[in-house]
């Protein structure tokens, strides 16, 4: 058989078929000889099915190896074919076999692609010249260059990227065999670094001997790759830098690369380091906390961020987005390069936490992209104490979820300082290029036990024997560099000595610090500290803005064909609103609040699941083309279109995600002070899915980290009847997070509430974040429509009295819908409950205790009921009811009206649900009045009255 026979065996039908492929979706991305052949094979009939070139290539010889055999294109050697078809396998699975790991204790994997066995090629045929791009020489030497190109310290994950990007990566790549190029000074920077990492760990250990860092010793390299990357970036013209990590080397990449001064870390191991006297100041441990600093770069200053994060490890990713994002649209940067996300990952988490994949999902979407992120992996090998692959994922690498993004990976040696900057230039080179995430998986070990206290040993012995061999890599570098002449004999051991001697001054130790103070690059917040809730804010519009403003919501394009129930419902009715000709509905009162909002220049982004219309069909913020033929070109969004010059307004459905991008909108809040930022659920109860953002974020940022946010939720709640799931958004979770003044939550009533509540949310410098339990039903209840007179006077009002009745007998107070429902059984028998006055608590936290107390004095001796649609365990009632004790009056009494303690948060039946939710009502309007009683209060009421 001869050898052009040979290549094609049936044995390699999967390679052939892999070559076919890439061929249908780009003939140039395959050899010339396999496109010819490809061709002739189809006979120019491109649309030849797949099936059939597989069979043709089954019919086309004889048996060997147990496949089919098919002679090789005319005029292309045996050797030459071998080439090209070795050149695609080394491409695809170069990576397999790459010499990644500094720790030899599991082998290389043989590929048998990667073979020359695997193709029949005999002794004369490694001998036979052949050439193929920049491969050339006898095969034998061509194979050697494809080892060097894809089998030596990185391993290249690119194949699965669309054609014009492995054309790109395939370029730079074998352009130098894999390795990059650097000169004398940048292998003396990496050095450099390299010593620093190495070097402040081992002082903080022998300082601090047994005391939680969570160092880096294993991985040091992460230290040059981010500074290679920072240097880099501002070559390429990025400004600002906003870096999330999780605990792993982050007090390292603190002091080498933020220039956080040593002295000031020590002075936080010493415990003479806090925040703040404040005693609402918490503060948090060291390697949770947040940095900023400017430093020089060839292309200028750049302001780099570290952000705060708790020990929920990849949650940060997200909040990191978030901020990049805000801080590009303030730099109105469209094309997302002036600012560049860096995340680092741990190997155990970015494979096991699932908002990884949430995030990486948002990566490309209109509403979230950040023009892509260096993603840093520092691949300890042992999560915590797994180190066995069987254990820790179910796919072959822990990055293999950038797939989902479409996002290259490249595996790396971390013992080899110079391919892990090699990757560093290509990973930003690429998104710089393609604005797409791009993953570095840093392949390292970890010296010591996962928080130096563990004993690694106790799980992991044979990888602690290695681990106890291994000279660092600090070691490894310095002994190469020194025998090229880049460091004289002696000259590592110097930086170590002279990196020590920085230290014992307490100096910082980054060189190229712009700015150790406030960064002029970064957003100030000045104006928004010191202030408190009751800071007053005229929050009311002229009647002619908001007319102005209101028919131009409801005005369309000229041929956008609106659909005739939204035309109906909608436009129409909201056109009479914004003239006066009847009371508005929650929908206009939002949208009203939104429009003003952006007209006085301040920014607005609502995100969730289904906000531009709304999940209960009640905002229409984005209206579709009925008559549209572009999909892409089928929507109008007239909050967008009021003026020149207005805020930037954003109104996104997000995808099916909570924990991600409520993250994302608190990293956005964080770092855009002037707008109004709201993640809405589509029920309430969905926030469920993004707790840990609410508990270490939301609720405890400002204590622990000292960071404002004015993040609004928007939380679908109140029963209906519809059962358990989604009734009730938790308002008691809320309301147990809250202290310290930490935040605000509140249950408006009625469209004006909710139009001076959002609106002094911004105007306000007041930033902190706004829980909103806003209705389902009741936003097309009469009861809540409020007349444009509302609007352009007033204000958001935290208690709202009874003007209708004074000296009570009995007070019901109650927040949301269960107010209307408690008016409408009382109207229904005025005589019955005479003397029963109804207040409104509208906000919850911070209580406000002054207003409610002077409502309630205006009833003295009166029984007062706090009436809840929620089970007595859930919903207000355990977490207020001493706040309503405190502002009782005289003579005035306490109880309260709720469905009884439960386990779910509400009935499966609607016809239990209307019982139990009539008992409420009920109990919380108590005994009607006898008629002898109500005649005789009527008497008494005349004779008042006449006596004057």
């Amino acid at each position: 058989m001869t050898q052009s026979q040979t290549i094609m065996s049936g044995g390699n039908a999967a390679f052939i078929e892999g070559l076919y492929e890439a061929y249908l979706a780009d003939p140039q991305s395959v050899d010339p000889q396999w496109r010819a052949y490809f061709d002739e094979l189809r006979g120019g009939a491109h649309e030849t099915p797949h099936s059939a070139i597989q069979q043709a290539f089954y019919q086309l010889g004889t048996q060997r190896r147990g496949g089919a055999v098919v002679p090789a294109p005319q005029g292309v050697s045996g050797a030459q074919q071998a080439a090209g078809a070795l050149i695609t396998a080394f491409r695809v699975y170069g990576h397999i076999s790459a010499h990644t790991n500094p720790l030899k204790m599991r082998g290389l994997p043989v590929v048998p692609e990667l073979t020359p066995e695997y193709y029949g090629l005999s002794t004369a045929d490694l001998n036979e010249q052949v050439q193929d791009g920049p491969f050339s020489g006898p095969l034998r030497d061509v194979i050697a260059q494809l080892h060097d190109t894809y089998c030596g310290p990185i391993g290249f994950e690119f194949n699965y990227l669309p054609a014009n990007e492995r054309a790109w990566f395939q370029e730079r790549v074998e352009a130098n065999r894999g390795r990059g190029v650097f000169s004398r000074d940048e292998r003396r920077r990496l050095m450099s670094k390299l010593n620093a990492a190495e070097g402040l760990e081992l002082y903080l250990k022998n300082k601090y001997p047994g005391v939680k860092r969570f160092g880096l010793e294993g991985g040091e390299s992460f230290i040059p790759l981010l500074d290679r990357i920072i240097q880099q970036a501002g070559r390429a013209g990025v400004k600002e830098v906003v870096l999330g990590m999780a605990h792993r080397g982050r007090l390292n990449t603190l002091v080498n690369i933020f220039g956080k001064p040593s002295s000031v870390l020590f002075d936080e191991f010493d415990g003479k380091k806090k925040l703040s006297d404040n005693p609402d100041v918490a503060g948090d441990v060291k390697y949770h906390m947040g940095y900023s600093s400017d430093v020089r770069t060839p292309g200028g200053p750049m302001h780099l961020a570290l952000a705060f994060n708790p020990s929920h490890l990849e949650i940060v990713s997200p909040v990191v987005h978030g901020s990049v994002r805000a801080r590009q649209d303030r730099r109105g940067d469209e094309t997302r390069r002036s600012v560049l996300p860096i995340t680092v990952h741990g190997d155990a988490a970015v494979s096991g936490q699932g908002v990884v994949m949430e995030t990486l999902n948002l990566s490309r979407l209109r509403g979230f992209a950040t023009g892509g992120a260096v993603r840093i992996v520092i691949n300890n090998q042992v999560g915590f104490t797994i180190s066995d692959p069987r254990d820790t994922r179910s796919s072959r690498y822990c990055t293999d979820v950038a797939k989902i993004a479409n996002a290259p990976v490249l595996h790396v040696n971390g013992d080899d300082p110079e391919a892990v900057a090699f990757c560093g230039d290509l990973a930003l080179a690429y998104r710089q290029e393609f604005g797409k995430d791009v993953f570095i998986d840093l392949i390292c070990f970890r010296r010591n036990g996962h928080n130096e206290g563990d004993e690694p040993r106790m799980t992991q012995p044979i990888m602690y024997r290695e681990i106890d061999q291994h000279p660092g890599t600090r070691a490894l570098y310095a002994k190469r560099l020194e025998a090229e002449g880049i460091l004289a004999a002696g000259e590592g051991d110097a930086l170590v000595n002279r990196f020590r001697d920085q230290l014992d001054a307490g100096e910082a130790v980054v060189e190229e610090m712009e700015n150790a103070a406030q960064s002029k690059l970064a957003v100030d917040w000045s104006g928004y500290t010191g202030t408190h809730w009751r800071d007053e804010v005229s929050t009311a519009v002229p009647q002619e803005k908001l007319t102005a403003l209101g028919l131009q919501l409801t005005e369309v394009p000229e041929g956008f064909k609106v659909h005739r129930t939204i035309e109906r419902t909608v436009i129409k009715p909201r056109q009479a609103m914004a003239k006066g000709e009847q009371p508005l509905d929650w929908g206009m009162g939002e949208m009203l609040a939104y429009a003003s909002l952006l007209d006085e220049g301040f920014g607005v982004r609502l995100v969730g699941q289904d906000s531009g219309r709304g999940t209960f069909v009640h905002r229409h913020a984005v209206l579709h083309d009925q008559n549209a033929q572009d999909p892409l070109n089928e929507e109008y969004m007239a909050l967008a279109h009021l003026r020149d010059g207005q805020g930037r307004v954003e109104v996104i459905d997000s995808t099916l995600s909570e924990e991600a991008v409520m993250a994302f909108e608190y990293g956005y809040s964080t770092s855009e002070p002037k707008a109004l930022i709201a993640w809405e659920a589509q029920f309430g109860d969905f926030a469920n899915g993004a707790q840990a953002v609410i508990d270490q974020f939301l609720s405890a940022g400002e204590s622990k980290w000292q960071r404002l946010s004015g993040l609004t939720l928007l939380l679908p709640h109140g029963y209906e009847g519809a059962g358990p799931e989604h009734s009730s958004a938790r308002l008691e979770r809320y309301l147990q997070l809250c202290a310290q003044k930490n935040m605000q939550v509140v249950v408006p009533s009625s469209a004006a509430q909710i139009f001076h509540l959002l609106r002094r949310q911004v105007l306000r410098p007041y930033r902190k974040p706004l829980i909103v339990m806003t209705p389902k039903s009741l936003l097309r209840n009469k009861a809540a429509m409020s007349p444009l007179s509302d609007l352009t006077e007033g204000r958001f009002h935290e208690v709202i009295g009874d003007p209708e009745v004074t000296g009570a007998r009995r007070v019901v107070i109650s927040s949301g819908k269960l107010h209307w429902e408690l008016v409408d059984a009382r109207d229904a028998d005025k005589d019955g409950y005479a003397g029963t006055a109804l207040i409104r608590l509208e906000q919850l936290y911070p209580f406000p205790a002054e207003a409610l107390a002077a409502e309630l004095a205006k009833h003295p001796g009166a029984q007062v009921v706090w009436a809840q649609e929620e089970p007595e365990n859930q919903g207000a009632w355990l977490m207020i009811w001493e706040d309503l004790e405190k502002v009782l009056a005289p003579g005035q009494t306490l109880k309260s009206s709720t469905r009884p303690r439960s386990a779910s948060t509400a009935a499966g039946y609607a016809s239990v649900h209307a019982k139990e939710q009539a008992k409420v009502i009920a109990d919380a309007l108590g005994e009607k009045l006898s008629r002898e009683v109500v005649e005789e209060q009527k008497d008494l009421a005349e004779t008042a009255k006449q006596q004057g």
